[in-house]
């Protein structure tokens, strides 16, 4: 797996390390690789933002107001141009500290919850009808256990 990762918040906002997200994506990877028979690689790219970018990144692609989150934008490329990019996952900053805070529970944990879950969609998951949206929690369950996370009683992923 070959991660770029993008810090474009402010300063003052506490974001995980370069490790933190890259063991939260390679645990995702891995997971998403043995659920569909794959191979866990590729190239992907987080990026952290601030409200205002993010909300101008879900008007034009998700036709929403306001920011969200996390979004993931699976790459797509020819077919017949092999490429191992999976795509990019962006967060927004402001929104995991809020949501985290309003959830009471740590930042950190909400933060790797948010790269899994975004990572998982690069992989294919979506959660829109419920037997996907169930294997997809279930699945994210699965991931953050192994980092001693516990997704119960976590916050919704989109705000309020």
């Amino acid at each position: 797996m070959g991660l770029q990762l993008q810090i474009a918040c402010a300063p003052d906002i506490d974001t995980p390390t370069p490790g933190q997200f890259e063991s939260w994506a390679a645990a995702a990877l891995a997971k998403a690789a043995l659920h569909n028979g794959q191979r866990a690689g590729g190239e992907l790219t987080i990026r952290v933002v601030d409200r205002p970018e993010m909300a101008d990144l879900n008007r034009r692609y998700r036709r929403r107001a306001g920011p969200t989150n996390v979004l993931a934008f699976p790459f797509e490329g020819a077919e017949e141009v092999p490429v191992d990019i999976l795509g990019d996952v962006v967060i927004c900053a402001p929104l995991v500290v809020a949501q985290a805070a309003r959830g009471r529970i740590p930042a950190m944990h909400h933060w790797a919850h948010l790269v899994v879950h975004g990572v998982l969609h690069l992989c294919g998951f979506d959660h829109q009808r419920e037997p996907a949206a169930r294997r997809m929690e279930a699945m994210e369950r699965d991931i953050l256990a192994e980092f001693h996370i516990a997704l119960a009683g976590a916050p919704a992923l989109q705000p309020p």
